[in-house]
């Protein structure tokens, strides 16, 4: 008879192998959560998660859409476009306007993996539209007004936005998109046209479609873009933003349009 004895295997987890997996079970279970506040219609179990957290952590990289399941289609396309004032030898010029949106989506077409930067420029301008909507008469002027000249052009138009009546919950969700939209801007103006940007310009534009009842027209006409139009803004860099690594990113792009 065999005195060997059979070992034992080892089972069960160790030590780091369980943390790992705790983390992981924690984050998926946030993630489920924060969609499924996401998704949901807006109500007060949002408040569970503090300021402005929920809507960081989803946009954009975990932005949900239910419009492919609507009994329509899409209505309409959505622009990102800038443009840019340049002194070059001393002369003062503005260029023609870039279709940022366009360049971005380009890196989508006809790919079976398209990456999700493709829609960072079509995200923003649905943001910074659907946010310009809700600002009053004044508060829109204020924003249409040029301000970029001296280093205190934010302070300045900061005290104009506090003077002019309205919503402030819609004032502080437009400023932050007119922050971002003039940061997005400025990375776009300095890799297309390099260093002698001096101020830059940021547009947005949705474009109806063709209605469904109209499309067996013999000539359907599509009707005008219109626009969101604010003025012109100081360059804009926000901490950890990396020039660099954004213009040879915008710049690989299908669609050329860096002049630099």
């Amino acid at each position: 008879m065999n005195d060997v004895q059979p070992q034992r295997r080892s089972g069960g987890l160790t030590g780091t192998k369980r943390f790992v997996v705790v983390i992981m079970a924690l984050f998926l279970g946030w993630h489920v959560f924060a969609t499924a506040l996401w998704v949901a219609p807006s109500s007060a179990l949002r408040e569970v998660v503090p300021g402005d957290a929920l809507r960081g952590y989803m946009m954009p990289m975990f932005g949900q859409s239910w419009s492919v399941f609507a009994p329509e289609p899409i209505s309409a396309d959505y622009y990102f476009d800038v443009r840019a004032s340049m002194t070059v030898g001393g002369q003062e010029s503005v260029t023609e306007w870039v279709r940022a949106s366009d360049v971005e989506l380009s890196r989508a077409t006809h790919h079976l993996f398209p990456p999700r930067s493709a829609m960072s420029a079509l995200a923003q301008a649905l943001e910074t539209r659907n946010a310009w909507l809700k600002l009053s008469r004044e508060q829109k002027a204020v924003f249409e007004a040029n301000y970029y000249e001296g280093d205190d052009w934010s302070a300045r138009m900061d005290r104009a936005l506090d003077e002019a009546p309205g919503q402030e919950t819609a004032l502080t969700r437009y400023k932050e998109e007119d922050r971002a939209s003039t940061a997005y801007a400025t990375q776009v103006a300095l890799a297309v046209w390099g260093d002698g940007v001096q101020r830059v310009q940021y547009r947005v534009a949705r474009h109806p479609v063709v209605t469904f009842e109209e499309r067996n027209d013999v000539a359907p006409e599509r009707p005008a873009p219109s626009f969101v139009n604010p003025g012109w803004r100081g360059l804009v860099v926000e901490p950890g933003q990396s020039q660099e690594l954004f213009g040879s990113y915008f710049c690989a792009a299908p669609a050329q349009v860096c002049e630099v």
